[in-house]
């Protein structure tokens, strides 16, 4: 993402994000299209020397296959790209996993998560320092720690206050690249039904209580529409590498408490940077908070029950769901069903920064927005840049010497390349950034109506979404669950 200079200093800076790349390994062509032109050129050649040009009838359909499978897109995607997919929902669907219940006379072993698929695995650790919980991931060598955030709604700043915070953000993700320890920064915003206990509250403490007609239709009017309300809900999720950050580790004392040394360093460089950008860090959570989070995620129906109680639903061994059930296009979990789209496609023209307002502000659905960042290195980034300079001169090349014309996807590719290696010269960071959005429902019709309109949404902000078909339990964990899960 680059941002352009403002006409004049109370201008708003538009910005611009990178394209995805297209560019394959050779000419166009991914590895694993090679891989099978390569294979449907091998059989074409030895048939032919075997038996000649009649004996290409009996290889004719697997040269077609072949060939169907380099060059067919099925949703958006080559059909050579959907077999990994396919092989593994087969997999899965054969040895039954894609069904989950959890066995509530059976206990799970001290310090898991009760969580369903690959999340089975997570542990978790309490900082006796920070008194904040830790998610380890011993398969993926990370250790995760989540803090909520507050912060004033963005559109309804003036133009110079929304350039200011835009720019100060840029900071907090640039200095997730220096420390090179941080494997990933997760900003999730999320919607849920409002309890009313907040309106209550503030009703109690501000509110005149009398007989009068006034004062009863008031209070009647909160009680009745604080819990039909919704609110949102931020939190940002850092992960330590623990593989980059070994040799600190050790330093620190190793193990656990060793790898939370560090993370306390990198959660303290975070917060202050976050304060300096405005906003405003409630503390990190507690193991009691993060099983809010997990319990209404699988199980939203109970989400306002467990806030106007506070001491229920808090024990995070227990918080995941009871029954998941996974299908092809969306998942079911305990009170809901849920679907998860990618962005596969940022605004490609110059937007402002609230462009993701009529998808952030729309209102009557379920959802989870959550942004993936994984930052780089400076010199992992630079090396990263040369890199893709020398493929696309390269590939540039040998489409000259065939031949074949430059198209404007190309060209507008290598642009952005040039763009990035100028920012990092520039001192910014380079980050990858992965949309996300869950949508949850109570049945699959209003699930489907649901996506509908998020994917509505999506077009107004200038934005492509695309189902995460045979992936929607992976997924779900990486989009709704604050722990820096990747897919």
């Amino acid at each position: 993402m680059t941002t352009q200079a403002p006409a004049h200093d109370h201008d708003l800076a538009p910005v611009k994000f990178s394209r995805l790349t297209r560019r394959g390994v050779l000419l166009g062509l991914s590895a694993s299209q090679l891989a099978v032109t390569g294979i449907a050129a091998v059989i074409l050649v030895i048939t032919l020397f075997a038996g000649g040009g009649g004996s290409l009838i009996y290889v004719a359909p697997i040269l077609l296959a072949c060939a169907a499978l380099a060059f067919v897109s099925v949703g958006g995607r080559k059909a050579i790209q959907w077999l990994p997919v396919a092989t593994s929902w087969t997999w899965r669907s054969s040895g039954g996993q894609l069904v989950f219940r959890r066995r509530i006379v059976k206990p799970r072993p001290a310090g898991t998560l009760a969580l369903p698929g690959d999340a089975a695995r997570l542990r978790q650790w309490v900082d006796p320092e920070s008194g904040a919980v830790m998610v380890h991931d011993p398969h993926a060598a990370t250790l995760t720690a989540v803090t909520g955030v507050t912060h004033p709604a963005f559109i309804l700043l003036d133009p110079i206050e929304q350039q200011r915070r835009v720019t100060s953000w840029g900071r907090v993700l640039a200095t997730t690249c220096r420390s090179g320890r941080i494997a990933s920064v997760q900003v999730m915003e999320r919607t849920l039904p409002d309890s009313g206990k907040g309106l209550a509250q503030w009703w109690s403490r501000h509110g005149t209580r009398n007989d009068s007609w006034t004062s009863r239709t008031y209070g009647e009017l909160i009680t009745r529409a604080g819990p039909a309300g919704e609110r949102h809900a931020s939190t940002i999720s850092i992960s330590l590498d623990m593989k980059a950050a070994a040799r600190a580790i050790r330093a620190a004392g190793g193990g656990n408490a060793g790898a939370a040394a560090i993370l306390r360093h990198e959660m303290s460089t975070l917060t202050a940077a976050l304060r300096a950008a405005d906003l405003t860090p409630s503390g990190w959570l507690e193991p009691g908070d993060l099983a809010l989070i997990l319990r209404c995620a699988y199980d939203p129906i109970v989400a306002g029950a467990l806030e106007r109680h506070g001491d229920l639903g808090r024990d995070l061994a227990t918080a995941g769901p009871v029954a998941v059930f996974e299908s092809w296009s969306s998942l079911r979990s305990d009170s809901a069903h849920h679907c998860v789209l990618w962005i596969s496609e940022w605004p490609r023209s110059l937007v402002y920064p609230g462009f993701l307002a009529p998808l952030l502000l729309s209102s009557g659905v379920r959802r989870t927005f959550t942004l993936l960042y994984t930052p780089m290195r400076s010199d992992q980034a630079a090396r990263n840049i040369r890199k893709k300079k020398t493929e696309y001169i390269s590939d540039a090349t040998q489409r000259q010497r065939i031949g074949q014309i430059e198209d404007a996807q190309q060209s507008a590719e290598y642009a952005d390349v040039l763009q990035q290696e100028a920012d990092l010269t520039a001192g910014h960071g380079l980050l990858r950034a992965t949309g996300l959005i869950a949508v949850s429902a109570p049945t699959p019709e209003e699930l489907e109506r649901a996506v509908a309109d998020i994917e509505q949404s999506a077009i107004q902000a200038s934005c492509e979404t695309r189902r995460l078909w045979g992936q929607q339990a992976q997924a779900f964990a990486a989009a709704a669950l604050p722990l820096c899960r990747s897919l």
